[in-house]
């Protein structure tokens, strides 16, 4: 059994090829040739935190895995990650465990590498100016990742914390070829032609009033109390899911950003246009017009962890990396 840990699979990654190799996954979800049942979670109240189970088979990728990730926000004011995951990979055809790794680095990852997915398929050509709202992994991930798919000159934080922010736009302005800059939520939105929301945020920090027409947002933030798009956004937008059965499922696998509005009769189910293996199949258009806000929402699903883990562990075995251990 191959175990990987957390700075090796860093190494390993290479967002070009996921966010390439997603594609094909997300089409199999949706014409349902993966298998990625909604997450289930052990909770644990006394810290607002849980342990999620996300099983998925992918077979045109030829990985069987599940990953188990906790998710603990009170972490945010520590050293420790608020996300914090392992992956098992087994043999599909004996159901053998034949690897152990890191998830933390890989939901970050595959997190941010979908999210661009998204905007290759929905975002304007033209999209220059992306706003990264929040200073966690996921914002870092997705400004490297948003980079891969559009040619975005400025990059603008915002986030909570003055400090945080600060050193996040230092670390990729020394890594990204892009102006990088700290701005409020409101000014980082004015003019931005792709909206990245990461945060935890109870609140929304994407509100109708402070977008511009033709922007393209991705959400991908998670909070069992709060939201990060408003009403007005979500009825506006042209909706785009991984898929419509995890978004609306109930916690912990659904949306409170769809949910909510859908309860308050502001949406119905139906206004979710598109699942991103829709569009990636032709099944469903994407952007209609250069004007037209679109929205990838996003809860996470096993599939993308598969496919990231499939590349991480070929990446291992063709560069002997990592340590052979024997359970049995």
């Amino acid at each position: 059994m191959l175990v990987l840990g957390r700075s090796q699979v860093e190494a390993l990654i290479d967002m070009g090829a996921l966010i390439d190799a997603l594609a094909p996954a997300m089409a199999d979800l949706s014409a349902g040739r993966a298998s990625a049942p909604d997450r289930i979670a052990a909770l644990v109240p006394e810290q607002e935190g849980f342990l999620a189970a996300m099983p998925g088979y992918v077979p045109s990728t030829g990985v069987l895995m599940t990953k188990l990730v906790s998710l603990f926000p009170r972490n945010a004011a520590t050293p420790l990650p608020t996300h914090q995951a392992v992956i098992v990979v087994f043999d599909p055809s004996t159901g053998e465990p034949t690897a152990l790794l890191d998830g933390t680095a890989i939901t970050a990852a595959r997190t941010g590498a979908c999210s661009a997915l998204s905007a290759r398929l929905l975002a304007r050509e033209d999209a220059t100016v992306l706003a990264v709202l929040g200073t966690g992994v996921q914002a870092r991930s997705h400004a490297h990742a948003m980079c891969r798919v559009r040619p975005i000159r400025e990059v603008r934080i915002a986030g909570r914390n003055p400090a945080k922010a600060t050193a996040l736009a230092a670390e990729l302005s020394s890594e990204l070829d892009a102006n990088v800059r700290v701005m409020t939520p409101i000014e980082a939105l004015n003019g931005a032609h792709i909206a990245a929301a990461t945060t935890h945020a109870l609140e929304p920090v994407i509100r109708r009033p402070w977008l511009t027409d033709g922007v393209h947002i991705t959400s991908v933030g998670f909070n069992p109390a709060g939201r990060e798009i408003d009403d007005a956004t979500i009825a506006d937008s042209l909706v785009c899911v991984e898929s419509r059965q995890a978004a609306l499922a109930p916690f912990p696998a659904g949306s409170n950003d769809l949910l909510a509005p859908i309860r308050n009769g502001v949406i119905k189910a139906e206004h979710i246009h598109a699942e991103l293996g829709e569009l990636v199949s032709g099944v469903k258009p994407g952007r209609t017009s250069p004007d037209q806000i679109t929205l990838y929402k996003s809860v996470g699903v096993a599939v993308q962890d598969a496919v990231a883990a499939a590349l991480v562990v070929t990446a291992a075995h063709e560069q002997s990396v990592g340590t052979a251990i024997t359970l049995t």
